[in-house]
């Protein structure tokens, strides 16, 4: 049974870090896009930041390039999400996700679909 088990949510005055994890288990590492997604109240899921399952390349959304970096630590089957310089926007869910597909980084990747796995989410509150 696949598992995906974020954690590290919390609060953080704006201008802080914070480093959320993504333990997966059950699932063998095939290069398909690991997926950073992030929603607010009343809207759609969005994605953030990408990475394959034991590759390297990375991809960001715009509004987040240049203060998140996503990571993994293949031995431990964890993928992380350094996120600096938070702005103040309330409160956010993070959830971590496994594409049914890897590949070239496209508009595809960024979109809240073709998910074949979801983890249950981490809150993540940024106040001012």
């Amino acid at each position: 049974q696949v598992q995906l088990v974020e954690s590290g949510g919390g609060s953080v005055q704006a201008g802080g870090s914070l480093k959320l994890s993504c333990k997966v288990s059950g699932y063998t590492y095939n290069r398909r896009w690991m997926a950073w997604f992030r929603q607010t109240p009343g809207k759609e899921r969005e994605g953030v930041a990408m990475i394959p399952t034991g590759g390297d390349i990375t991809d960001y959304d715009d509004s987040v390039k240049g203060r998140f970096t996503v990571s993994q630590n293949n031995a431990k089957k964890t993928v992380y999400l350094h996120m600096n310089s938070l702005k103040p926007e309330g409160t956010d869910m993070y959830y971590c996700a496994i594409k049914t597909f890897g590949g070239a980084v496209g508009w595809a990747t960024m979109q809240p679909t073709d998910v074949a796995y979801w983890g249950q989410g981490t809150p993540v509150t940024v106040y001012s």
